[in-house]
């Protein structure tokens, strides 16, 4: 198998890998926001918004992924 073979089928690959920086990345943006909540409860609200904001921008390195595993690049 040479490297011809593997090009047709290298964007479904590319996205499933970018896909895990960001599922790691929001798992810990919770994990932090939980264990902050945790500490001091009366800060929920704010901290729920900061989570969320954080989730938001994580999420934006995987659609960019999506984007990029389907560029077609002259091979």
């Amino acid at each position: 198998m040479n490297l011809a073979e593997l090009t047709g089928h290298i964007a479904p690959v590319a996205f499933g890998i970018a896909t895990i920086g960001p599922a790691i990345g929001v798992g810990i943006v919770v994990g932090k926001t939980v264990e902050s909540v945790a500490r001091q409860p009366e800060l929920q609200g704010r901290l729920t918004g900061l989570m969320f904001l954080g989730i938001a921008f994580t999420e934006a390195l995987a659609f960019i992924g999506i984007a990029v595993a389907f560029i077609p690049f002259p091979g």
